[in-house]
């Protein structure tokens, strides 16, 4: 067992698979040092495998048990396939993380021969669920390729009969009914920028017009009446401009009828470095942020606006229940590779979407080979299995003491991006104090208040 203080007198504490229970200090010292704590205390914690009985092998077995469940993913593994099948764009959005082009048509986009033989790849992955997933630049630019792609995978999975799935992601400023049309016929998602206000949004996610936010939002209530309001969502990135207004934030997500909101910080990859502070902020300064927006949900809930803020309940799954959402940031071994990978315009693989970020300011550390190049070859290369070896927390130092490492997760790339290093100074990084102080959060909230506990149980349990 391991614990965190969530103050002076209160520890969390959690085992090996991230159960957790929260204890007045005294009651933890009480077990530590072979005391007499409290009847609930022993209850509790023999529930949860966190002590035992001499003679009892069951709770080992119990313990062993859940965390072969929790990492069955790795037998599934690399479930999503990002297609970027073209860099040209008509949005020139400030904190843009890749080389945005805005030539004609051909020396930015994917080739069908290119997008082939990225398709032997998707089905050489032993996964029964597979996602194909079309970026950019902007993706509807290269439409034609997305449908071949689509109708290909489709032929092909005929004979393989994997779980085949689509999304796109698209700033929605060109999608018109032949599009929506199409995306009906083949259940595909698509998946859009939303940054908040018109104001905020144009600021952040300039095009010429500077109707961003107006094309956008048409665009999300056309794909609703088409194709129904799960098959459309929205993703905001948080800016030095977003920091003061969360609540005005969720509420255009509410006015929208959308009912997630990933309140997301901007990430130090590509060209976003350009911004100002290095595409950086102070991490308290989020983590305020994080704070009055989740309380502002909250209390939506509370009057009745069914609203869920996503990354808090990606970890409650992870603190409530024993399944492994499987986000790639918050998962050991990381998700570069297992959960995803990248299929560039050019033919090039990358481990991660950010790690083809890096590449195009030179940085081809995650770049694993191309299309060209076998399955077991990409996969067994040291590019990719040096960050998973390095990055595992279970031997981190920093992480393997944390009593939050069941949540958490390794992300090499940031701490390659930000550090130098697959693993990182834990006591330097910005990820481990963000998601410290979620962790920290969330906990006390569903300690301290009832229908936060609720809220977050349902949000687990979705």
């Amino acid at each position: 067992m391991r614990f965190h203080a969530l103050s002076s007198d209160r520890v969390v504490v959690t085992n090996l698979v991230g159960e957790h229970v929260v204890l007045p200090r005294a009651e933890l010292d009480e077990v530590v040092t072979g005391g007499r704590p409290a009847p609930a205390t022993i209850t509790a914690m023999r529930a949860r495998q966190m002590i035992r009985a001499p003679e009892d092998t069951l709770p080992l077995e119990l313990l062993a048990m859940k965390l072969r469940t929790q990492k069955r993913r790795l037998a599934e593994l690399t479930s999503l396939h990002m297609f970027v099948v073209t860099l040209r764009c008509e949005h020139t959005c400030r904190y843009c993380q890749v080389s945005r082009q805005a030539t004609g048509r051909g020396e930015f986009d994917m080739t069908q021969e290119t997008a082939e033989a990225a398709l032997g790849h998707v089905f050489a992955s032993p996964s029964q669920q597979l996602k194909i997933e079309f970026q950019g630049g902007e993706s509807l630019l290269n439409f034609d390729l997305i449908k071949w792609v689509v109708l290909r995978a489709e032929q092909l999975n005929h004979d393989e009969q994997r779980d085949l799935a689509f999304v796109i992601a698209t700033n929605l400023a060109l999608v018109d009914d032949e599009m929506l049309d199409f995306c009906a016929e083949h259940q595909i998602v698509l998946s859009t920028s939303l940054d908040g206000p018109a104001d905020l949004h144009n600021h952040n996610r300039r095009r010429p017009g500077q109707d961003s936010w107006q094309r956008a939002v048409e665009g999300i209530r056309r794909v609703t009446a088409r194709l129904g309001p799960d098959y459309v969502s929205a993703l905001m990135t948080t800016t030095e401009e977003s920091l003061d207004q969360p609540e005005a934030i969720i509420n255009s997500y509410a006015e929208l009828g959308l009912t997630g909101i990933f309140l997301r910080p901007i990430s130090p990859y590509g060209f976003a470095l350009r911004l100002r502070g290095g595409g950086r902020y102070d991490t308290q300064r989020w983590l305020e942020f994080y704070r009055r927006g989740l309380a502002h949900i909250i209390e939506l809930n509370r009057a009745g606006t069914p609203m869920t803020e996503i990354y808090a309940a990606i970890i409650a799954k992870k603190m409530f229940t024993n399944d492994d959402p499987g986000y790639v940031d918050l998962t050991s071994p990381a998700g570069i590779g297992i959960g995803g990978i990248v299929y560039n315009y050019d033919g090039g693989i990358y481990a991660c979407d950010e790690g083809r970020m890096l590449a195009e300011t030179g940085d081809q550390t995650f770049r694993l080979g191309t299309v060209h190049d076998s399955w077991a070859d990409i996969m067994g290369s040291h590019k990719l299995l040096d960050p998973l070896w390095e990055s595992f927390t279970l031997s981190v130092p920093g992480c393997d003491q944390c009593a939050f490492e069941p949540w958490c997760g390794a992300d090499p790339t940031f701490h390659h991006a930000t550090q130098n290093d697959f693993a990182g100074h834990k006591a330097l990084s910005a990820f481990c104090a963000r998601n410290t102080g979620i962790f920290t959060y969330l906990v006390e909230l569903a300690d301290s208040d009832s229908f936060v506990k609720d809220l977050l149980y349902s949000w687990a349990h979705r």
